[in-house]
């Protein structure tokens, strides 16, 4: 698809590429990150030291480090690369090292991901009080339409006892218990 052709598909007011964005959207975003920095700052050295370690576990130099200094030991040590005597012919010694190198790689993993399971929950509940603040704003919302509909005595094709029930406030705790209600059956 050429150029123009992507331009006359696109949405209207979808700012392009390289376009700047709203106002709002931009303070959102810089909020964002300086959540994000000041959540760094607040890192012990134990969770910074853990996080560089997992980051560096899962990096494509830590492979090739790996490949060449495994690769290297298994040469010397059946006698294909002779530039040193053999010091682990059985190998036993590389699978110790290589056992021992995965418990503390699996534990910075661990720490890591307990990190952000910490940040997930944070963000979960943000996203859980902006949706209840939503539910509470769009019903309040409902009811104004509605009040002003009837005031202009203005016909709806939503039935009355549709817009009464979208009316309710529904307090998130009466939710949480449906819920545990029905999955208990």
């Amino acid at each position: 698809m050429t150029d123009q052709e992507k331009e006359k598909t696109r949405a209207p007011n979808v700012p392009r590429k390289g376009q700047a964005v709203s106002a709002v959207l931009d303070r959102n975003i810089n909020a964002l990150i300086q959540r994000r920095a000041a959540d760094q700052k607040t890192m012990s050295r134990q969770e910074r030291l853990a996080q560089a370690m997992t980051n560096f576990a899962g990096s494509m130099p830590f492979v090739y480090l790996h490949a060449l200094v495994f690769g290297l030991w298994i040469l010397v040590n059946v006698g294909w690369l002779p530039v040193m005597p053999a010091f682990d012919p059985s190998l036993v010694i590389l699978a110790m090292v290589a056992s021992v190198e995965a418990i503390f790689i699996s534990t910075f993993v661990l720490i890591s991901q307990n990190r952000m399971a910490l940040e997930d929950d944070k963000r979960a509940d943000l996203s859980l009080q902006i949706s209840l603040l939503n539910e509470h704003e769009t019903t309040k919302l409902i009811a104004m339409v509605s009040a002003i509909a009837d005031r202009l005595g203005i016909e709806t094709e939503v039935e009355q006892h549709e817009i009464e029930e979208m009316k309710q406030n529904v307090p998130p705790e009466v939710v949480m218990e449906e819920i545990e209600r029905q999955a208990d059956r």
